[in-house]
């Protein structure tokens, strides 16, 4: 069920119904209500799966339990491990599985054997990449002592199952999102007006600019063409794409969540105005690069274990949060190209206009070549990309191409020159009443205009 389909819009609606009728009266009927509707809510992609996710709820929810009262570190560091195990193991095997066994036969197969490793016929379950890290933080952080467990299964339940953000984030820590659940939250105007606006521009962001940059992009990247200036264009339109959507999800998640009296993190904070590639990873999937961060890279020792390992230490950070994205080689060069340039520019501070305007042109280079290999469907398409970038033959249907990429280009251009300047992630909140129903009402003209009652795919939906 998408978000911007008409079927979640009837959805959502009835739930909003029942919620304002029977969820405000006490924080258990509000929390169950919140579970049944967003196992309903997942039960649309495969019902089957809700027994994944119950699964892995059930079981971080035991080793939380377990590790509270626990005393003995040999045995609370087990069962950590048995959490760690668990959920990377069911990541494995339905995301990684068919592509390690793949790889390892081709491997083979170059080396005159034959093929040994099997094919699973599996379906990648929607959202198991953002749950599972959601799960295993918790537990986690009740190791590390962080936050308490939660005794009670409903709550945790609902933390680990909300659906605004259960399927693309932005996955939630349990000191944020928990607490929440246990607290009883009165709904107020204020919290209504700010979700409105925030499921507008995020509908917005998702159905009026990336799906519209989306044909661009599958344009160029559906075939191996060799004219530089297209693939730079279509690379740029993909960029665009990929912040719109994904952002555009994190705005109506969060706008949801705050209909409903809660609050998300903020997971995108205007990225391409970076002027450093770890400012820009500061800014980028803010959920994810920081769970990364606080994971992995620092309990590798961070950057104080001397530059050398500062610089392993990013790339092996880097490298699984490619990984984590998805099973190609696309992905894990992707990671690499990442962790090389935060280790190459990890000293670099701009500090004035000229410094700063070097930076953000080269950490705009680096990020943009990185979604050309993301984006890129094998290997051989990424060499032919990278080797034609400079080809400059120009197909007859250019003109028109650059018209659509600079027309949507443009729209989000203002929308993030606005927020920039007003410095608010949704600065039509702030404007009076009648300027804010203007913006609003355009917004929605323009949602409806290019509205498919199906709904297209989040591109993080496949992660």
């Amino acid at each position: 069920m998408l978000f911007n389909s008409t079927s979640f819009l009837i959805f959502f609606f009835i739930f909003i119904g029942l919620y304002f009728t029977y969820g405000r009266r006490n924080i258990t009927t509000r929390n169950l209500l919140i579970v049944i509707s967003s196992y309903i809510f997942y039960s649309f992609w495969d019902w089957r799966f809700t027994f994944l996710l119950l699964s892995s709820s059930l079981i971080d929810f035991k080793i939380g339990c377990l590790l509270q009262n626990e005393k003995v570190q040999s045995k609370r560091k087990n069962l950590v491990i048995v959490s760690v195990f668990c959920n990377l193991g069911v990541l494995f095997l339905f995301k990684y599985f068919n592509f390690f066994s793949e790889s390892l036969n081709e491997l083979l197969i170059n080396l005159g054997a034959s093929k040994f490793f099997p094919q699973a016929k599996i379906i990648l379950p929607v959202g198991i990449s953002f749950y599972t890290f959601q799960s295993l933080g918790y537990a986690i952080d009740v190791y590390r002592k962080k936050t308490t467990c939660v005794d009670k299964l409903v709550p945790f339940l609902a933390y680990v199952s909300f659906f605004p953000q259960l399927v693309a984030g932005p996955i939630e820590r349990s000191t944020n999102l928990i607490p929440q659940f246990l607290s009883s939250r009165k709904i107020s105007n204020e919290f209504i007006y700010i979700g409105f606006n925030l499921i507008i521009l995020g509908l917005f962001k998702k159905v009026v600019i990336a799906d519209n940059l989306a044909p661009l992009v599958d344009m160029v990247y559906g075939q191996n063409i060799n004219t530089g200036p297209i693939i730079l264009f279509a690379t740029i339109a993909f960029g665009i794409q990929i912040y719109c959507d994904f952002s555009g999800y994190s705005d109506i998640a969060r706008g949801i969540a705050y209909i409903l009296g809660f609050k998300l993190m903020i997971n995108f904070n205007l990225p391409y105005f970076s002027t450093t590639p770890k400012e820009f990873w500061r800014r980028w999937h803010i959920s994810l690069s920081s769970w990364f961060r606080d994971y992995v890279y620092i309990p590798l020792g961070g950057n104080k274990t001397g530059k050398s390992k500062t610089m392993r230490n990013l790339v092996i950070t880097m490298l699984l949060a490619g990984i984590w994205h998805g099973a190609g080689w696309n992905f894990i060069l992707w990671g690499l190209w990442h962790g090389l340039m935060l280790s190459l520019f990890s000293n670099f501070e701009p500090k004035n206009f000229v410094t700063k305007t070097l930076g953000w042109f080269l950490t705009m280079i680096i990020v943009f070549y990185g979604w050309l290999l993301f984006r890129c469907n094998s290997i051989e398409q990424i060499v032919n990309f990278t080797l034609n970038f400079g080809a400059n033959n120009f197909p007859n249907w250019f003109n028109d191409y650059l018209f659509t990429l600079l027309l949507f280009g443009l729209v989000f251009f203002i929308l993030q020159l606005w927020k920039k300047i007003t410095s608010e992630l949704c600065p039509a909140i702030n404007l009076n009443i009648f300027l804010n129903s203007l913006v609003v009402a355009i917004k929605i003209y323009l949602i409806v205009l290019f509205w498919d009652s199906n709904g297209s795919h989040f591109i993080y939906f496949q992660f």
